[in-house]
């Protein structure tokens, strides 16, 4: 077979720390991959790296992706350029996990995130802007007053990017309840009050979700949601949700299940994917050798699947979490003493 060909471009700050630890284990399972690692560091910001990076994605299977300040801004050609329009962060808790949920046994769903539009297009700009339109509010039933000091910013929702992640979503319930599980679609938006934009979310979703007879849907109000990742966990499956709601509520779904160190996330176009952990960079704690390589290790485990080597993947998810069910190599964010390093020693022993 020929030789995968994966780009790994480590991030900023404390990220490339997690990044190393991730690579002696994907290096330990000997598989035929071919890794081309860019370095860290500030020449990200003449873009002579970051123009390099982009070509090597072109030529590659996927792209592993350590968490960006802003210096590593290849993560917009990853999700822009390469059109990857489904974040899918999972949620799972394991034994040793650091929830603070009473009950966490069990909790198992994941959050799929519509991830090129919404808010996210940066589509601001000062108030006065809009005076041309006439902007006509349906909720104050007047125009705006663009005389106003402030600025605005627009949503945006098509129906053509709805309708691959819907489908995408829907796909993954009925691929999970095959694997065993529930078999459920769940909906969130802020369709009562965002009737026009959320509503057509929803609509879509709600089509599109009719023509797989095999698995449930609903559809909850995104603050009703919210409630539910706390409340009732365990009823949740697939969730699909406009971009911002799903980049929040992903890190509250961290959250309950011991916080955003075990959060891995894979992002996945018609034709790429790319992989990187939920957290930030932790600038707070670069150099002293304490990150939490686990969301990274879980979001390699994830693109190995994707690349087809599916034992491989199993092998490393189940490896990080057999160090957290034994409970003797955690790092501080989990309770623990170990440095990220020892932490890696202890996954790759598991595998």
């Amino acid at each position: 077979m020929e030789n995968k060909k994966v780009v790994v471009l480590p991030g900023d700050d404390a990220a490339p720390e997690a990044m190393a630890a991730t690579m002696e284990a994907l290096r330990a399972l000997e598989l035929p991959i071919e890794y081309l690692e860019f370095p860290p560091g500030e020449k990200w910001i003449r873009g002579e790296t970051d123009a390099a990076a982009r070509a090597a994605i072109d030529a590659s299977d996927t792209t592993l992706f350590g968490s960006t300040s802003g210096k590593t801004t290849s993560i917009t050609y990853l999700r822009w350029g390469k059109q990857t329009f489904a974040n899918v962060r999972p949620a799972r808790w394991s034994k040793g996990f650091r929830s603070p949920m009473a009950r966490p046994e069990g909790i198992d769903f994941v959050i799929v995130r519509e991830n090129l539009e919404d808010l996210y297009l940066g589509l601001e700009g000062p108030i006065s802007g809009l005076a041309p339109l006439n902007p006509y509010s349906r909720i104050l039933r007047a125009p705006l007053d663009t005389s106003e000091s402030g600025v605005y910013a627009i949503k945006i929702i098509t129906e053509h990017n709805t309708r691959r992640v819907a489908h995408f979503a829907c796909e993954l319930a009925l691929k999970r309840k095959r694997a065993g599980g529930k078999g459920k679609l769940t909906c969130a938006s802020k369709y009562n009050m965002l009737r026009d934009s959320d509503g057509l979310f929803r609509r879509i979703v709600e089509e599109t979700a009719a023509a797989y007879p095999e698995i449930t849907y609903e559809q909850f109000i995104v603050d009703d949601f919210a409630r539910r990742i706390v409340a009732s966990p365990h009823e949740l499956d697939v969730v699909v949700m406009p971009n911002l709601y799903g980049d929040i509520l992903s890190d509250a779904a961290a959250g309950i299940i011991g916080g955003l160190g075990l959060a891995p996330s894979g992002c996945y176009g018609d034709g790429y994917a790319y992989f990187e952990s939920v957290h930030g960079t932790a600038p707070d704690i670069q150099g002293r050798g304490i990150i939490n390589p686990s969301a990274t290790m879980m979001s390699a485990a994830l693109m190995l699947e994707y690349l087809g080597f599916d034992d491989a993947g199993h092998r490393l998810d189940a490896a990080v979490r057999k160090v957290y069910a034994e409970g003797k190599v955690l790092t501080p964010d989990q309770g623990g003493v170990a440095k990220t390093t020892e932490f890696a020693r202890a996954v790759i022993a598991n595998l």
